[in-house]
């Protein structure tokens, strides 16, 4: 569909693709390297929220990647639309962080956090406008259906 594709060249989604990789790369390094735990004093509150923060962020990535690779998959042709929209395919709901906690956190553990945060937050509003868009086609086909079966 031309809407889509305007919105969703596949250079974008190769860059986001690639930002969402590295970030994946970047907090996995992180969270294994075991420097929050020397750049905190760790309270069991803290170890915790530290688990639970890297579960989100791990979860909000994945959804973010698996975004992505069905719109690759959708703009090489392996994919049809309807496929691709299917609701099982949708950018899947990120969890919110938990912002009063990662004010505690290493500076390294707070920017990781919050650069998923942002990713996740800019293709979830790039799902929207594409689905609005996607809906608005669907309208107007219908519309022009409705006037070609009326003559």
């Amino acid at each position: 569909m031309e809407i889509r594709e305007s919105l969703l060249t596949p250079k974008l989604i190769d860059a986001l693709y690639t930002e969402a990789m590295v970030l994946a790369d970047e907090a996995r390094s992180y969270f294994e390297s075991g420097r929050f735990h020397e750049e905190s004093d760790l309270d069991n509150r803290l170890a915790v929220s530290f688990s639970c923060e890297s579960l989100k962020v791990t979860t909000r990535l994945m959804h973010c990647i698996a975004w992505l690779l069905n719109q690759k998959a959708l703009h090489s042709g392996e994919l049809s639309a309807g496929e691709a929209w299917n609701h099982d395919r949708m950018l899947g709901a990120g969890p919110d962080s938990d912002q009063s906690m990662i004010a505690l956190f290493p500076a390294e553990a707070g920017q990781i956090i919050r650069a998923s945060e942002e990713l996740f937050q800019r293709l979830h509003r790039l799902s929207a406008n594409m689905e609005r868009e996607r809906e608005a086609e669907s309208a107007v086909q219908d519309m022009f259906r409705r006037l070609q079966s009326a003559f």
